[in-house]
């Protein structure tokens, strides 16, 4: 009795794997992620605020200026943070969320180099902020330095190749996926149309982000192949 109440426990498991996979490990992938993203951000504050040398202007190109100021950009701007938690979620083992992790790592150290030896900044949008309501929080929070390659495009096109992946493994309906595609656009779009990048920081983050994403799946491909839900 016992062995067949486990046997249809893990088909009933195995039926339903996006829960199977968000339920495993929930307390790691919580404060890891956490001590992540506070890592990163003490990291990128300080140099943010203590650039190693001269601070250099990005170019504005046409697309720059077709991309006006929008309202709605900045909850999708905001909802990155959200976003890159989200292949966590679909991880079921320990090897995974530590290759994942270290990946994510070397993007993040990647980029922060970046701005070591090249500090970037946004020129001046000529834009009196205080006609946006919301928007003078962010830009008190993340001043529109850091900026090339844009690290918030990159980690955004990162995470959706790894979702990209992780949600065919399960086998999870073709609309999720394009939701995640469409996420991570609406992303890259809110860096523009906050002004927080200018179209060549964010070109480079797509680059980035994509070679970091396709480098690692490949480099993991063995590892994601062992478990199947």
């Amino acid at each position: 009795m016992a062995a067949s109440s486990l046997l249809a426990a893990s088909g009933s498991l195995r039926g339903r794997p996006l829960l199977a996979a968000m339920f495993r490990l929930w307390w790691l992938k919580a404060a890891g992620t956490t001590v992540f993203i506070t890592l990163f951000f003490v990291a990128y504050v300080h140099l943010l605020k203590n650039p190693s040398g001269v601070v250099t202007e990005m170019p504005v190109l046409w697309l720059d200026e077709a991309v006006g100021v929008q309202t709605l950009a900045l909850p999708l701007y905001l909802s990155l943070w959200v976003y890159v938690s989200l292949p966590t979620l679909l991880l079921f083992t320990f090897a995974e969320l530590a290759a994942f992790g270290l990946a994510a790592a070397l993007l993040c150290l990647f980029g922060l180099t970046c701005f070591y030896f090249w500090p970037t900044a946004v020129p001046p949008a000529n834009i009196d902020w205080g006609q946006y309501p919301g928007f003078a929080f962010m830009k008190g929070i993340d001043a529109a330095g850091n900026a090339c390659p844009s690290l918030h495009v990159a980690t955004a096109v990162f995470s959706a190749c790894w979702l990209q992946a992780l949600l065919h493994r399960i086998e999870a309906p073709a609309w999720l996926n394009q939701a995640n595609w469409l996420w991570c656009l609406g992303i890259a779009y809110s860096t523009l149309a906050t002004k927080q990048h200018v179209a060549v920081d964010m070109v480079a983050g797509i680059a980035l982000g994509g070679v970091a994403g396709l480098l690692s799946l490949r480099a993991c491909a063995d590892r994601l192949a062992r478990y199947r839900p």
